[in-house]
């Protein structure tokens, strides 16, 4: 005969009221193998690769940070989005889907796809960009600079001083200075100043946020001064959730509600749709103004495609419609960020020096620091990603001096304050036992950092965006 256990009441109210350990909103439906290879066969695949590990095979890298730009799993339904796309050359139902999901999310009215970010700056800018103009910003990305610079205008930084000390703790260190931003606008008419740029977030000062009071002030003196405000958006829902988290007022408000009021801010945007679309590949410009929208449509029609699809298949369109809205929710960032924190966090109790608070998309070690003795010509960075990859097959990407490139006045290199190795976390992608691994080789190389005397010297370089294809060589 059963009896009834009666446990005593505090042991009934500490069971259930224990405290649950935090698990991923998601579940593994298909794996990918990927290959370990020996310390010897990764010295020889980078001289062949002219050790620029761009050149490098895929199937020769073990974990792969070297972006978060396309790398990402699409959700099943995502996947179910693809199977209904409508490839229509004109009018098609994915392009009316992505259209309605960018006006509801953003508020722009306008929308012309494009194949993928660096695509949409290229349209936009054709219509926006002439040769001497200043385009003010936050520490621009290179294909953002790359495009400025290609039609002899010129990008100046704007970000507050506080991104470049790594040890200081400014929740929204992609915030731009106000002061600095004046004196733009007090320097040169608004004719040739076409717009602002607010990159969000800021990939190039750390993956940092800024926050909603500063894109408002933004909005506020722009408008002051007559020059439209633009976004650069690739990791927009990245930059809500920070504002969420971290900005007086907004806790209560959803993702959503955020990303809206902040592009009420602006004019208009271009996306990378590759990152916070959660989508392999894509893009879009989205504009308030229907004036700039036609001038650009026809750039988008020479450049990319029709209208209407710009460069991107139906399946596409629908698959970034249904990824917007997946990467807009507080449950997948959450995700998605504690993980890039959970490797920062282990880099920072090893002692590694690295931007710190912790960005959304990536961890970025100080490289400087890291290798004091590799002489900044022969680029601390990338000498820190060789030595990664060579310790542990992982492949991560400078954000330094050869992504910096070279004035285009003076042809010599530009040092930038900051000298990063970026490890870009792909979304949905790795496990935390792939950080653990990641974090235990930094700290191999960490802990034998006296022995790296000799950097590299560059053998072969084009003349713009270099660090994608440049050649280089043992110092």
């Amino acid at each position: 005969m059963m009896r009834n256990i009666q446990l005593p009441a505090s042991i009934t109210q500490q069971f259930f009221t224990m405290k649950l350990p935090y698990a991923e909103p998601f579940r593994i439906k298909m794996v990918e193998e990927i290959y370990q290879s020996t310390q010897e066969q990764r010295e020889e695949w980078l001289k062949k690769a002219d050790y620029n590990l761009f050149n490098l095979r895929s199937s020769h890298v073990f974990i792969d940070l070297l972006t978060d730009s396309g790398t990402g799993a699409m959700s099943d339904k995502q996947w179910g989005a693809l199977m209904i796309g409508d490839e229509s050359y004109a009018g098609s139902r994915s392009f009316e889907a992505l259209q309605s999901t960018v006006e509801r999310i953003t508020g722009f009215p306008y929308l012309l796809p494009t194949h993928q970010g660096r695509a949409a700056e290229n349209v936009l800018f054709s219509v926006m960009v002439k040769e001497g103009d200043i385009c003010p910003g936050n520490s621009h990305f290179d294909t953002t600079k790359g495009h400025i610079e290609f039609r002899k205008a010129h990008a100046v930084d704007c970000t507050i001083d506080e991104a470049f000390d790594i040890n200081d703790l400014h929740p929204f260190k992609g915030n731009i200075d106000l002061e600095k931003l004046e004196t733009v606008y007090k320097s040169y008419p608004k004719e040739q100043i076409p717009f602002c740029l607010i990159t969000i977030t800021c990939n190039s000062s750390g993956g940092q946020p800024v926050s909603l009071e500063n894109i408002k002030a933004v909005k506020a003196l722009s408008d002051q001064y007559g020059i439209p405000v633009l976004f650069d958006s690739a990791r927009f829902a990245e930059n809500a959730y920070f504002i969420k988290k971290r900005e007086k007022g907004q806790e209560n408000r959803t993702i959503k509600e955020i990303c809206k009021e902040i592009f009420s801010y602006g004019d208009g945007m271009t996306m990378s749709s590759k990152k916070d679309g959660l989508v392999n590949i894509g893009g879009f410009i989205a504009l308030k103004n229907r004036e700039i929208f036609e001038k650009a449509s026809n750039f988008t029609i020479i450049y990319e495609g029709f209208i209407t699809y710009g460069g991107m298949a139906g399946r596409d369109m629908s698959a970034l419609a249904t990824g917007l809205d997946e990467a807009t929710e507080f449950p997948y960032l959450e995700s998605r960020i504690s993980q890039v924190e959970y490797l920062g966090n282990k880099l920072m109790q090893a002692g590694i020096p690295v931007q710190k608070p912790i960005g959304g998309h990536a961890v970025f070690i100080d490289a400087l620091n890291f290798l004091p003795n590799i002489k900044r010509e022969e680029f601390p960075a990338q000498t820190l990603a060789i030595e990664l990859y060579k310790e542990a097959g992982i492949r991560g990407v400078e954000i330094g001096t050869l992504l910096a490139d070279r004035d285009p006045e003076t042809r010599e290199n530009r040092y930038p304050k900051l000298e990063l190795l970026r490890l870009a976390i792909p979304r949905r992608t790795y496990t935390n036992n792939h950080m653990d691994y990641v974090a235990a080789a930094v700290i191999n190389v960490f802990e034998r950092r006296d022995e790296i005397t000799k950097g590299y010297k560059i053998t072969k370089e084009p003349a713009i965006l270099r660090h994608f294809t440049l050649q280089l060589d043992k110092i």
